[in-house]
């Protein structure tokens, strides 16, 4: 079964995304402007927590990589 997605106009949706951006479900929400679909906004699917420590032991580290390697005087 196929559940509908939620609609809501252009106008309604400016005075109220924030509160729609706390609530929004997985399916996402429609905008319309004079009554045509213009956008939909669903919410990010990410998992970032699969991409902490993934490359462990795969890169090596060589050097100050907190410099650009570059000696400046920035009184010149």
């Amino acid at each position: 079964m196929k559940t509908k997605i939620p609609t809501i106009s252009a106008t309604e949706f400016k005075a109220k995304c924030l509160q729609i951006f706390d609530h929004l479900g997985a399916e996402g929400i429609i905008v319309e402007k004079r009554g045509k679909p213009i956008a939909k906004v669903t919410p990010i699917k990410s998992n970032n927590t699969e991409w902490i420590g993934s490359m462990k032991g795969e890169i090596e580290i060589l050097g100050d990589i907190m410099s650009t390697g570059v000696h400046w005087n920035a009184e010149s």
